[in-house]
């Protein structure tokens, strides 16, 4: 079983701040699931060839298609900032020249 030691340092690790009882705590989930893969490191994989996923999926995207807006007028309504045709966005780019 982990201690809380080892707990602190996998929060540390992890860059997170837990309180006392949230290492108590994991230190127990923690434990439970490395010994779960201790009963999987038993299991004989040596006839198992090697896999990324446990089902084969086909490429699932569809195409990109270019389709026009109908109603342009409605859709610059519902920017917060329209200005004429155009969408006023936040100024993402330093323009200080130096």
């Amino acid at each position: 079983m982990l201690d809380r030691q080892q707990v602190q340092k996998i929060a540390h690790l992890a860059r997170l701040d837990i309180t006392p009882e949230e290492e108590a705590q994991f230190a127990g989930q923690l434990s439970d699931i490395l010994d779960y893969f201790e009963q999987l490191s038993e299991l004989d994989t040596d006839n198992v060839p090697p896999t990324t996923r446990a089902i084969e999926l086909s490429n699932i995207t569809r195409h990109d298609t270019f389709e026009l807006y109908g109603d342009r007028e409605a859709l610059l309504q519902e920017a917060p900032q329209p200005e004429g045709d155009f969408f006023r966005v936040p100024q993402i780019l330093n323009t200080d020249e130096e």
